[in-house]
């Protein structure tokens, strides 16, 4: 599904034009389509559907309570990193038996929340975690569910950080390690071996790579089965890759699920899948407003209203977005399209040939809906983005825009 489009040369999405809302709702202004949410749920499901996965979205792409609801009226389940994650989950409506909880570094609060609640299953990246968590499900009677995270050394061929899965990421532990961390847990009260983790990257274009590393677990999977009788859930992740360049071809899921399903099937435990990028990437844009073209003696910079704080891909991962104009404009101008932060890695694009715009005109950087707004922060002093979904033409603003009052209303003075 193309969630945005051209109509008579003006943008729009879902039957909604972009101008429109950017007028209703101000800039910037982060937009989603629900029908590309849908859409994307829809056929990650169909392709996979032979293993019967639970897919439990990954709440930190984009964290929403509209997104989290979309998901979970379609049947999802949600993969959180963090006791906020978790709050966010809940306040959405989420079973806690279809949440799973990774990280590496959850506090004793995190646990201890997560515990209460009743989640499905921890992801476990070290044996002093395996341990902490023993230490408190015993202490509320309890027996917490885990499954290791195995780092299977494979290479995902992806931006190097957001590789998962190598020997010198953080994430996990070897595969010569892991059978002795099962071991060793299984002894600890409070604790139920329940499967194994696994994900070994982000924006991953190819299926070989997830195919390489169920290979290689594949072994320690029919080993904790026959050891443990608790031992029922695989959980390999997620990592598909989408479109961000015109000239680029996402991972079909058709093609992830070929890959997978018949090594999943041979090993007859239950899936658990955690896409977030593949779900909403291309379901979101953030449309800015044009405030000066600077011309200088080497290059010409498009500013806008947006900057790093909205959308830090492009300063972090130097990441490509497509730019569109929201009215369509023939010819470019070459050069950058920054923001009003003070820092020179505060950019959207870089030596690009973008839409030959003028002060007051509106762009949409696209595929922002995953790790966009996330990731936005209230650097400089900036109030965040407001957030609006559209569904089938009706707009509802889901997140309001911040206000400078925000940006102050946890500080505590020290006037008396």
């Amino acid at each position: 599904m193309q969630a945005f489009e051209y109509r008579d040369n003006a943008l729009f999405v879902e039957g909604r034009s972009v101008r429109e809302l950017a007028e209703e709702f101000g800039t910037p202004l982060y937009v989603y389509s629900r029908g590309a949410l849908r859409h994307q749920f829809a056929a990650l499901a169909d392709a996979m559907a032979a293993v019967k996965p639970l897919i439990c979205y990954s709440v930190k792409a984009c964290s929403n309570g509209a997104i989290l609801q979309t998901f979970l009226d379609l049947g999802a389940g949600l993969d959180i990193v963090s006791g906020g994650e978790l709050f966010r989950a809940l306040r959405a409506g989420a079973r806690p038996d279809r949440i799973v909880f990774a990280g590496v570094g959850k506090t004793r609060e995190d646990i201890g929340y997560a515990l209460d609640q009743g989640i499905l299953f921890f992801t476990v990246e070290s044996e002093p975690e395996a341990e902490r968590i023993a230490a408190l499900a015993a202490q509320r009677g309890v027996r917490a569910r885990i499954a290791f995270r195995v780092n299977p050394d494979v290479d995902p061929k992806t931006h190097k950080y957001i590789s998962t899965g190598k020997k010198e990421n953080k994430f996990g532990l070897d595969l010569e390690r892991v059978a002795a961390a099962y071991h060793s847990a299984a002894k600890l009260p409070g604790l139920e071996i329940a499967g194994l983790h696994l994900h070994i990257g982000s924006q991953i274009l190819s299926a070989k790579p997830f195919a390489e590393a169920l290979d290689r677990v594949a072994p320690l999977c029919r080993e904790m089965k026959s050891a443990f009788p608790t031992f029922r859930y695989l959980d390999i992740g997620g990592g598909i890759g989408i479109q961000y360049k015109p000239e680029q071809a996402p991972l079909d899921p058709r093609e992830y699920a070929a890959q997978v399903i018949p090594r999943l099937q041979a090993l007859g435990l239950s899936v658990v899948l955690e896409p977030g990028r593949f779900l909403v990437g291309n379901a979101g844009a953030l449309v800015c407003r044009v405030q000066y073209v600077k011309n200088s003696a080497h290059k010409a910079f498009v500013v806008v209203d947006a900057g790093m704080n909205d959308l830090i891909r492009p300063s972090l991962y130097e990441a490509y977005h497509e730019v569109l104009a929201v009215q369509r404009r023939d010819g470019t101008i070459t050069g950058d399209l920054v923001g009003p932060i003070c820092e020179s890695g505060d950019f959207l694009a870089l030596d690009r040939a973008l839409p030959a715009v003028g002060g007051g005109d509106l762009l949409a950087v696209m595929s922002a809906g995953a790790y966009g707004f996330a990731m936005s922060s209230q650097y400089n002093s900036r109030p965040r983005a407001a957030e609006v979904m559209v569904d089938d033409g009706r707009a509802v603003l889901v997140r309001r825009r911040e206000t400078w009052e925000d940006l102050v209303s946890a500080e505590v003075s020290l006037k008396s």
